[in-house]
């Protein structure tokens, strides 16, 4: 049996809008938008792999927040696994600088105008379940902590 490699996805959300990357490459995904991220590397928790995937790809410090459940296949032997995350206080605004040309930040109303990638749209339905509370209060901290119960 053939051991699945984890790629963690980043719903970033910052002011009620979730980041969406443009591919620059391989040609076979260029021009189509994906969750950021990346693969986790051997012995490495997916939190952390996002994390550094985050700052490799965008320039960002970001926290990885919680998994939203599920996962979907990649081609084999990857599986994809989304976080949301939240951008640290004080973290330079996310640049394109691996894997992508652009960047753009989506509104609810915005989340279907661009091409996602095949494989991520599944993840980005699941993702926008998970944060339809987000969504809902876009004026809402998202670095505040939440009052014990």
């Amino acid at each position: 049996m053939t051991r699945r490699i984890v790629v963690v996805g980043a719903a970033l959300l910052d002011d009620g809008r979730l980041l969406a990357a443009r591919r620059s490459a391989p040609p076979e995904l260029a021009g189509r938008w994906e969750l950021p991220g990346g693969k986790v590397e051997p012995g490495e928790k997916p939190e952390a792999a996002l994390v550094r995937e985050l700052r490799e790809e965008l320039g960002v410090d970001a926290e990885a927040v919680e998994r939203v459940p599920g996962s979907w296949p990649l081609r084999t032997p990857y599986e994809l696994q989304v976080w949301t995350a939240r951008l640290c206080p004080g973290s330079a605004a996310p640049e394109p600088l691996q894997d992508h040309d652009a960047l753009r930040w989506l509104t609810p109303a915005e989340i279907w105008d661009v091409s996602w990638l095949d494989q991520d749209v599944p993840a980005v339905r699941e993702a926008l379940a998970h944060l339809a509370d987000d969504f809902a209060d876009p004026c809402a901290d998202p670095c505040a902590d939440a009052p014990d119960a």
